[in-house]
């Protein structure tokens, strides 16, 4: 399952393996209720990304010519096609087997009922009547189809209704379901024990005669379009940049169709109608269940919360940081690691406040890739350049799915005074870094801060990250060099420390695996291990198999795509490959090279993609400090040692659960943050 060839996976299906392993947490009755249907959302909307973005790459690929095809996909679209849709059609089987047969049936254990067509109290219109009226009704927009078909918005919801009046034949009408506006679960009460909800699609139902006054409803039925959500810019290095995403955006809500999802108990007529008005090919229509948009359920409501969720882990302090009067002067002793979520993401947020009310403080520079709708970062940064600072930031104005709110703070930091660069043509700025300038004494001191996450508050209490915090001077000097060419576009002359993607990355990594061949050739002890999202690259992907054939054993942690095969004799006898899913989303990038004893770590914002390496600027920053190895080292072991919410991927492709019967469980994440809670006097 799943080869390119008998060397790599295929991309996409290795992506599609990774969101069947998000849906084993859902399955998983050891997982709190609210957390699998948490995990059940997730499924869905990560499903929904991949159809407006990848399936939607991969038809236009078919209209390329077919030599450039095969080099781009390693296959014929159409047969990659095919097994996507033969594989998801498999994982939503599985999927509505377990909302069926296993969460409804848990919620009513715990007196949650969820109403679903089949099982609706029957006085359901009289109950809802009052709240259908006062509340639902004003946001419903009925549309006869007419010769030309309504417009489908991206990802919303609707019911297509057959109907039938006492004068005509049956006609069709298109119905939203307006749960943009209102809650997809409605509170009803029946007068039993029983917390209860409805969908708010349900309600809908059975007041569809009130909608359509003086047609007899012959059937209703759920769709759901997914549109091409790519920003298609055909020039980046002429023109406006900015404005050429703004219109690109507008595009984005009336893109090309995907996938259009319908209820599989549709009538054939009603099917082959809404086909043809809609000019959808066969393999743009996928059978779906009544109910779409389960990411709804990311809002699902708990009436026993804490119950049935898991329980909170609140972000660590530090007593050194807390006790500390100043930040920059800890700094200016030693490294800081910080390790999202577990630590509290206050002291980055610290960090900028007092770099924007430190006097000393000239110069502050960061790149910005996403953002938070309401950041603390982005004011602080405001309040800097109020203060007087020189503030230069960096935004990535093709961070996908973030472009508008990019747009909208670097137009509010500009009338700050703040100095916004835009995107580079042809590149995008990945890296997570920032630099904090301070003159004492007539000398300039500089500050490095530089992660493998985004400066996003909001995203950093639910993403693994590491974040390192220096003034070592050959590491900020290096960072000064980087952000110099993002601001003049001159390549500098030396990288000493850091690794950077368009300067000295890619060779940087072939020479730490070399080192690791050749110790192993000459009879030495050679590891490497590491721990990305994705890992893409053929490039990096062969040096890893030749390392495996010299005898280096390999230890790889990927959460996502991963292209490369484990375990086969000759090629990779020597690589594992475990994927870990937990509460918390593994987004941290972690490099260990053994080097003869002397491990090598790295951190920092790049995967092994052909575009982390090639078509970004991203940032690898090395662990000098020897008690901040020693807790990568921890990390690392601890991740491997995962037999709880850890899998081993094999060379079809599966994700196999560990057999370690008899073993102490141990689950990664709970003992991360067991470890950083019980570090003695946090050292870091």
């Amino acid at each position: 399952m799943g080869l390119s060839n008998e060397k790599y996976f295929n991309r996409d299906l290795s992506w599609l393996s990774f969101n069947s392993r998000v849906l084993d947490e859902a399955a998983d009755p050891n997982n709190p209720l609210y957390e699998r249907i948490n995990f059940l959302a997730i499924y869905s909307n990560n499903l929904d990304e991949f159809f407006r973005v990848r399936v939607a790459h991969i038809k236009r690929l078919q209209k390329v010519d077919k030599e450039k095809l095969i080099k781009k996909l390693d296959t014929e679209p159409s047969k990659l096609l095919k097994s996507i849709h033969n594989i998801v059609h498999d994982q939503q089987e599985r999927f509505g087997t377990v909302f069926r047969n296993s969460i409804l049936k848990e919620l009513l254990k715990n007196n949650v009922k969820l109403y679903r067509s089949n099982d609706q109290p029957k006085d359901l219109e009289n109950i809802s009547l009052k709240y259908f009226l006062s509340y639902i009704m004003a946001f419903l927009q009925p549309k006869l189809i007419l010769d030309k078909p309504p417009f489908l918005e991206n990802r919303k919801i609707y019911f297509l209704v057959g109907l039938q009046s006492l004068e005509s034949e049956v006609t069709y009408a298109i119905l939203n379901i307006p749960s943009d506006k209102i809650s997809r679960f409605i509170p009803i009460d029946t007068e039993n024990d029983l917390h209860e909800f409805c969908f708010l699609d349900d309600i809908i139902r059975v007041h569809l005669h009130r909608v359509f006054p003086g047609y007899s409803i012959q059937s209703c039925h759920s769709i759901k379009l997914n549109r091409d959500a790519d920003l298609q810019i055909e020039d980046e290095y002429t023109g406006d940049l900015l404005n050429k995403i703004k219109k690109q955006l507008h595009k984005r809500k009336i893109g090309v169709p995907s996938r259009l999802l319908y209820d599989g108990a549709m009538p054939e007529k009603m099917r082959d109608f809404m086909q043809e008005k809609w000019d959808l090919s066969d393999d743009e229509l996928a059978i779906g269940g009544r109910y779409h948009n389960f990411d709804d359920f990311f809002t699902f409501p708990n009436p026993l919360s804490p119950r049935l969720e898991n329980e909170q882990w609140p972000g660590l302090s530090i007593p050194e940081l807390d006790t500390t009067s100043s930040l920059f002067e800890l700094i200016q002793k030693k490294d800081l690691l910080l390790h999202f979520p577990y630590h509290s993401y206050d002291y980055v947020l610290r960090l900028f406040n007092e770099a924007a009310v430190d006097p000393a403080v000239e110069e502050i520079y960061i790149t910005i890739y996403r953002i938070a709708k309401n950041s603390v970062i982005g004011n602080a940064l405001i309040s800097a350049a109020r203060n007087g600072k020189k503030v230069t930031c960096f935004v990535e104005l093709k961070a996908r799915f973030d472009e508008e709110n990019n747009i909208i703070w670097a137009e509010e930091m500009k009338r700050a005074g703040i100095k916004i660069l835009y995107s580079i043509p042809g590149l995008k700025v990945h890296a997570k870094v920032a630099l904090i300038k301070k003159r004492i004494n007539d000398k300039i001191e500089m500050y490095a801060f530089m992660g493998t996450g985004n400066f996003n508050e909001k995203t950093a209490g639910t993403y693994t990250d590491i974040a390192l915090c220096t003034s070592n001077e050959e590491i900020t000097n290096d960072l000064d060099r980087v952000l110099n060419f993002l601001l003049d576009g001159k390549k500098p002359k030396s990288i000493d420390q850091l690794l950077v993607s368009q300067f000295n990355m890619v060779d940087s990594f072939e020479e730490l695996i070399s080192n690791e061949i050749q110790n192993a050739l000459i009879g030495k002890k050679a590891r490497i291990r590491i721990k990305l999202n994705n890992l893409e690259n053929k490039k990096m992907i062969r040096l890893l198999y030749k390392a495996s054939n010299a005898g280096v054993h390999i230890d790889l942690i990927i959460r996502g795509i991963c292209r490369l095969v484990p375990s086969v004799t000759g090629l990779s006898e020597n690589i594992t490959i475990t994927r870990i899913v937990d509460r918390f989303l593994e987004h941290s990038r972690i490099f260990e090279f053994w080097n003869n004893g002397d491990p090598l770590y790295f951190s920092g914002s790049a995967d092994w993609m052909t575009r982390n390496l090639y078509n970004r600027v991203e940032v690898i920053f090395p662990i000098l400090d020897k008690s901040i190895q020693d807790q990568i080292n921890t990390i690392l072991n601890i991740h491997i040692s995962d037999n709880t919410k850890s899998v081993f991927v094999d060379d079809q492709l599966q994700n196999i659960r560990k057999n370690d019967s008899g073993k102490k469980a141990v689950r990664s994440q709970y003992e991360l943050y067991q470890y950083f809670k019980q570090l003695p006097e946090q050292l870091i």
